[in-house]
């Protein structure tokens, strides 16, 4: 391993100087204090019983008490035994972008609490944090150091000539790609800024930043972190007269963490964010075992939302047919909502330019938003639909059961398919769109990042005739017949099967000595199916109870039938 290590920083850093940082990776690997797993290293990072909650650290508030603590209380209330991982989104001091725009890489923002309720939470469930690697806080100590000339962060972020031809650079934003800043000398510095004016650059190309990005990786760890979320890893390296996304030289950073964690914390798992097109955001896996062990599967949420406006599920049984991780070691992480919006660069290729002008159209109907980047021609293209996914999905001609029935189908699709499932907490509790935080706060991306009153959602969930409740009690029914089977492993065979009805989407799931026919009716009309083509002849369904014999049988409007084949 430590050749691996080497050879990763000789190809970065070349030979002159890969000696040195070898040196110096190495004593941080032998100062960090980490728990390493009894575990035996071949053995699988994840289960069927995996499930993650994506949060942020105050999504749920209540007076007098610390965010964290309110999280936790509600984590081991209400999800103890279902919920295995919280990703609590940056809960660091930040000044912008809800979190990702870091001040102190070491620090919980004392709004949200202490690490002592970060370690409270790692009791009862495992931990997902993010490492924002990409670019810090303009207004933290480590930017503010390095404008003043302080020389322990020479070279630590990346300036650029405003002169030069940077037209090639590939862009998730329509800001300025470079802004500039006055130094402590005086002189003018046209700083990297990928996202906002707030958010300023690394430079990878200087190996004291990621050496010390490599050490907050591993506080991280001794922290309790299991999972690291490696944030808009994809635009880390940048290099004049390319794209500056995907570089070889990103992915070797990638796989020079992998290497120092199967050394030092061999439990913890690496997830890459790119939210690109799919072939791009799949090659973070590297070989199957080098990179990222988990992958987001950016594609679902549009692709899905387009099926679930459509009712026709060829495309998605297509998609989902050309899945395959490269090994068991990786699997994709499926998700239909995130804090962000639903990503549409994914889908290209697979929608049609009417396709995609019919989604943005209809998110826009449903209250959402549309944001953009720029392209190199100077133009721009749709990046994001901000909406929650729940206003997405549901018709608002339909009655209010319906709409209930019509999410929880979309959410059944995600938890059937291969890989770990994450659900974002808007979508457990039914939230909707937060129209008034986008007027309020001036961003798009607040409509789905509600702030909520922890005793008044409460007193929803335990009324059962409300809508919160009937939406969570309907996830968690999901969630609680998925997690005992085996055929629901998140690397367990996976197919998509042609039941003879377009608006039926079918997953059938296997491992030795169980198959499930996960039958969802994505349509407000009922379907009759036959079983054939799914293998199956009769079973129950794992969801209701109800069984089904005779080769076929007829669903309800936007029922869920995950059948275990007798």
């Amino acid at each position: 391993m430590s050749d691996t290590i080497y050879n990763h920083l000789e190809f970065l850093y070349g030979a002159d100087q890969a000696a040195a940082v070898y040196d110096a990776v190495q004593q941080l690997m032998q100062a960090a204090r980490i728990a390493v797993s009894k575990t035996p290293a071949h053995m699988p990072r994840v289960s069927n019983r995996d499930v993650t909650l994506i949060t942020y650290a105050d999504s749920l508030q209540r007076q007098g008490e610390r965010p964290l603590q309110t999280l936790a209380n509600f984590v081991e209330r209400r999800l103890r035994g279902w919920i295995s991982t919280v990703h609590i989104l940056p809960f660091y001091p930040y000044s912008s972008d809800d979190g990702f725009s870091v001040m102190d890489y070491y620090a919980v923002n004392p709004v949200v609490g202490e690490w002592g309720d970060i370690e409270r939470l790692n009791q009862s469930v495992k931990l997902m944090f993010d490492l924002v690697i990409n670019h810090a806080s303009a207004q933290g100590e480590w930017f503010q150091r390095w404008l003043a000339n302080d020389p322990e962060f020479d070279g630590l972020f990346l300036t650029a000539d405003p002169n030069a031809n940077l037209n090639s650079v590939i862009r998730p934003r329509t800001s300025p790609l470079l802004t500039p800043f006055q130094r402590a000398n005086g002189e003018t510095s046209h700083v990297w800024t990928t996202f906002s004016a707030d958010q300023v650059d690394f430079d990878f190309g200087n190996p004291g930043t990621f050496l010390k990005m490599l050490a907050v990786l591993l506080f991280y760890c001794e922290q309790g972190a299991q999972v690291i979320r490696l944030d808009a890893i994809g635009f880390l390296w940048k290099q004049m007269g390319t794209s500056c996304i995907h570089l070889p030289e990103t992915h070797a950073v990638v796989q020079l963490m992998r290497a120092v964690l199967d050394v030092v914390a061999p439990d913890v798992v690496l997830i890459t964010e790119t939210n690109v097109p799919h072939a791009e955001n799949v090659s973070y896996f590297g070989n199957g075992m080098n990179e990222a062990q988990l992958v987001y599967n950016f594609t679902l949420p549009p692709l899905l939302l387009h099926t679930m406006i459509t009712g026709k599920t060829h495309k998605l049984m297509e998609w989902v047919n050309t899945l395959d991780a490269p090994s068991t070691r990786t699997t994709f992480f499926n998700f239909t909502a995130s804090h962000d919006g639903i990503g549409v660069r994914p889908v290209e290729g697979i929608l049609n330019h009417v396709e995609m002008d019919a989604l943005l159209t209809h998110v826009e109907e449903r209250g959402g938003r549309i944001s953009y980047r720029s392209n190199p021609d100077g133009s721009r293209s749709p990046y994001e639909l901000n909406v929650t996914y729940l206003d997405a999905v549901v018709s608002p001609y339909l009655s209010e059961e319906l709409q209930i029935r019509q999410f929880i189908a979309s959410q059944a699709v995600m938890l059937a398919l291969a890989g770990v499932p994450a659900v974002y907490i808007h979508s457990l509790l039914g939230s909707h769109n937060d129209t008034y935080a986008v007027e309020r706060l001036g961003y798009n991306r607040a409509i789905n990042r509600a702030k909520l009153n922890s005793d008044v959602l409460e007193a929803e969930l335990k009324n059962p005739a409300s809508f919160r409740a009937k939406i969570f009690s309907g996830y968690l029914d999901l969630i609680r017949a998925r997690t005992p089977q085996p055929a629901f492993h998140p690397n367990a065979y996976q197919a998509a099967v042609d039941l003879g009805n377009e608006g039926v989407f079918t997953v059938v799931r296997d491992v030795g000595g169980q198959r499930i026919a996960a039958i969802h009716n994505l349509t407000a009309t009922p379907q009759r199916v036959r079983l054939k083509n799914a293998d199956v002849k009769s079973g129950r369904c794992l969801n209701t109870g109800r069984i089904v014999e005779g080769g076929q049988t007829q669903l309800a409007p936007f029922e869920v039938l995950w059948l275990e084949a007798d």
